[in-house]
């Protein structure tokens, strides 16, 4: 489980690609007190650390995860949002998250606001996934809050601290984005399937 709020970012070094595996290698400030096995989440995406070299870890992405996810777009350095899975007890300064992305969105616009930015994504409404207006959405591993909640697309007001802490600052019209609905939004939209 993580919390959607952005410990450090990650360079991508090096991909390499066996039978329908990605082996990605990421360099980070925190890869020193990461050990095999452990959960960390890139772009929102949970991968299992399964090598450690110097300043560089190595992740593994099988099939399902480069379908579902922009894991198949990233390139040689390539800058990715990271978190380590929260520890019980700590406080959840963002949301439950899983580290399960549902689906990959697009950025459709940028927006500077005097001090602020709004970025609006849009999304496949096929998937049955809903945002809700006020409610609680993951973009690329981000804990953030929904605004003009639609059908296909939604918005989010990004304060300077985040532009600057992660990957938000990257975004352009046509950047592919890892989204990770909301648990609750997603009881939601599994009873309305079920109506």
């Amino acid at each position: 489980m993580f919390t959607g709020i952005i410990e450090t970012l990650g360079i991508v070094k090096d991909i390499v690609k066996e039978e329908e595996n990605l082996h990605l290698t990421i360099t980070s400030s925190i890869t020193n007190e990461l050990k095999i096995d452990q959960s960390v989440a890139h772009n929102g995406v949970c991968l299992t650390v399964v090598g450690i070299e110097n300043d560089n870890y190595t992740v593994t992405a099988i099939k399902e995860t480069i379908d579902k996810t922009n894991v198949g777009d990233w390139k040689i350095n390539d800058i990715v949002n990271l978190e380590r899975a929260m520890k019980l007890g700590d406080r959840l300064d963002g949301h439950i998250v899983q580290g399960h992305v549902d689906q990959v969105g697009l950025c459709k616009s940028v927006e500077e606001t005097d001090g602020s930015w709004k970025f609006t994504f849009e999304y496949d409404a096929a998937l049955n996934n809903i945002t809700i207006e006020k409610g609680s959405i993951t973009v690329n591993g981000v804990s953030l809050t929904v605004v003009d909640s639609k059908i296909n697309e939604f918005s989010v007001a990004i304060i300077p601290y985040t532009f600057e802490h992660t990957n938000f600052k990257n975004f352009e019209v046509g950047t592919k984005i890892n989204l990770e609905f909301d648990v609750i939004g997603k009881y939601v939209a599994k009873l309305n399937a079920i109506k």
